[in-house]
């Protein structure tokens, strides 16, 4: 399989789609290598160009992707809870 991969990106040369909660980059096809954070988050690390074959793999850490929604709530809720019993 790794001779199918066109070349390996950085996440933060990549662009964040966060309505779609995808990430692209430009194809040289013209269309553009795209993959959900969701399957970022399982550790998959290969964006695919719908358009034609050619694939990426993309270099990222799993705890720098954007946290979901519901983790965030969480995590401010934390934040406040620390706050308030600390005064």
């Amino acid at each position: 399989m790794a001779e199918n991969i066109y070349d390996e990106i950085e996440i933060e040369d990549m662009t964040y789609d966060a309505t779609l909660e995808i990430y692209h980059y430009p194809c040289p096809c013209g269309d553009r290598f795209e993959i959900a954070i969701a399957d970022l988050r399982d550790k998959e690390d290969i964006a695919v160009c719908p358009s034609c074959s050619l694939m990426i793999r993309v270099i990222f850490e799993v705890d720098d992707l954007p946290k979901p929604e519901g983790e965030k709530v969480a995590e401010k809720n934390n934040q406040n809870q620390v706050t308030l019993t600390a005064a």
